[in-house]
């Protein structure tokens, strides 16, 4: 659906439908300066330009990669940046797929820790005999 001269602007319930967020997500994105504030009708209400769920759609496709509203917020700024180039942006998605693989590394070292704690035990008595909960307690120390 493109934006056209005669396309009326869209609510926030709208954008939020279209865009696949709650209405409550859209202003949290305003008070970012992920989107910017729409206009308002005289009656207050917001008037948002299709873009807006284009946009939305951007940064919830960003955030399923890993980027976090701040990481977006600089992404979206490459973008109309005259300065910038792909060579900027394709930094930060190497910079985000070394970040993901130290979180990877790092989740494969949490697994065989809990996994060598937990083949300690037996599932059978008391908890103060439980040697996940003793193992624990000597991690912590």
């Amino acid at each position: 659906m493109q934006m056209g001269i005669d396309t009326k602007p869209l609510t926030i319930g709208q954008v939020a439908k279209q865009a696949g967020v709650g209405v409550e997500t859209i202003r949290f994105y305003e008070r970012r300066g992920l989107i910017a504030e729409p206009k308002r009708r005289a009656s207050g209400y917001r008037q948002y330009a299709l873009d807006a769920v284009r946009r939305i759609r951007f940064i919830r496709r960003a955030k399923e990669l890993g980027f976090t509203l701040e990481e977006i917020s600089d992404l979206l700024s490459l973008r109309v940046d005259p300065n910038s180039t792909s060579s900027d942006v394709r930094k930060r998605a190497r910079d985000k797929i070394t970040d993901i693989e130290d979180k990877i590394a790092r989740l494969e070292r949490m697994r065989a820790a809990l996994k060598r704690v937990a083949s300690k035990c037996k599932g059978r008595g008391p908890t103060s005999e439980c040697p996940i909960l003793e193992e624990l307690e000597r991690e912590a120390e």
